[in-house]
């Protein structure tokens, strides 16, 4: 049985999604390199700003988003064997993680304001604001491609020869969860 290489390619959907989380990802490399420079400048504003932020907060968060993760998973499995009503159920979940997500990342930037903490604070808390902030953006982001991702499966638009949308939006929301897991320790725990 001979393939041809327009079978192996990969979908579309998923080039463009790769081709964006590529570019997104170099991004926040550069966010990354930029952190890491300054804070070498001044190390020691860096850590002593640093014990100023909830390690168990973000931890939480943490947790919350490689469980999204692991539902998204779910979910197109599910897909695969064209168990839709389980798909929408698993995207539902991924998408109550984002919830508390914002929630918990909510109730940490209202602590931080409350106690005087702004961006403007020192450079520390700049990136802090940004980094945290636009990883915040992409998180409501993938909450939107998972609600349409719900909405269209919920509606039977989606099935076990029709998953491309459905993975291309879980890769999308995997590299979110991906971005966190670097974000958590660069600016809650290195150094400190």
């Amino acid at each position: 049985m001979s393939v041809s290489i327009e079978d192996e390619r990969v979908p579309a959907v998923e080039e463009g999604i790769l081709i964006f989380i590529f570019a997104d990802m170099c991004m926040f490399a550069l966010f990354f390199v930029s952190y890491l420079m300054e804070r070498n400048a001044d190390l020691a504003t860096y850590i002593s700003s640093q014990a100023q932020l909830n390690q168990n907060l973000g931890a939480i968060n943490t947790l919350i988003l490689l469980l999204s993760s692991w539902f998204v998973v779910l979910a197109v499995k599910a897909l695969k064997k064209n168990a839709q009503k389980d798909c929408a159920l698993f995207l539902a979940s991924a998408f109550f993680c984002g919830v508390i997500f914002i929630i918990n990342k909510a109730m940490e930037y209202n602590a931080k304001i409350q106690d005087g903490i702004s961006i403007l604070s020192n450079d520390f808390f700049m990136f802090y604001y940004i980094i945290t902030g636009i990883h915040l953006l992409h998180v409501v982001g993938g909450m939107v491609v998972l609600l349409v991702l719900f909405i269209n499966t919920r509606r039977g638009k989606y099935s076990a020869n029709n998953v491309a949308a459905v993975e291309g939006g879980g890769i999308y929301w995997h590299m979110v969860d991906l971005l966190w897991v670097f974000i958590f320790p660069l600016i809650y725990f290195l150094g400190a």
